[in-house]
């Protein structure tokens, strides 16, 4: 198993930045792609950022590209969501996330919630205006 705590949320003005990090541990090795995701109260889940664990090539939603930017230390144990030009729409309870299946990823896409099996319990994330 895989285990998962997000740190780094807090209040935030727009416009500011605000860097999120995930630590893993356990079987990190299973890991086949690690997720951000995020869900506003009253909302459902959103997906933000998701990275392929071996190659490191990020994707991103189109509402927070060129805006924040997913990245994983040379070790792999620990998964960053920096976030730059956050906007009030950016508030949301984010949660780091991994998968371990490789067919479910190709089928389903990298950024569905569905493979991702692993999940930490979340780190608030406020924008004010």
């Amino acid at each position: 198993q895989v285990v998962l705590v997000e740190s780094g949320g807090g209040s935030v003005e727009a416009g500011g930045s605000l860097t999120l990090s995930c630590a893993a541990s356990g079987n990190t090795y299973t890991s086949y792609s690690m997720a951000w995701f995020r869900r506003a109260p009253g909302k459902g889940r959103e997906a933000v950022a998701a990275i392929y664990y071996d190659s490191g090539s990020p994707t991103y939603a189109d509402s927070v590209k060129g805006r924040f930017t997913i990245s994983q230390d040379d070790d792999k144990n620990t998964l960053y969501l920096q976030m730059d030009r956050v906007k009030p729409e950016d508030t949301a309870m984010y949660y780091c996330a991994v998968a371990t299946s490789m067919a479910q990823i190709q089928a389903l896409g990298i950024m569905s919630p569905r493979p991702y099996i692993y999940w930490g319990p979340g780190t608030q994330v406020t924008v004010s205006s």
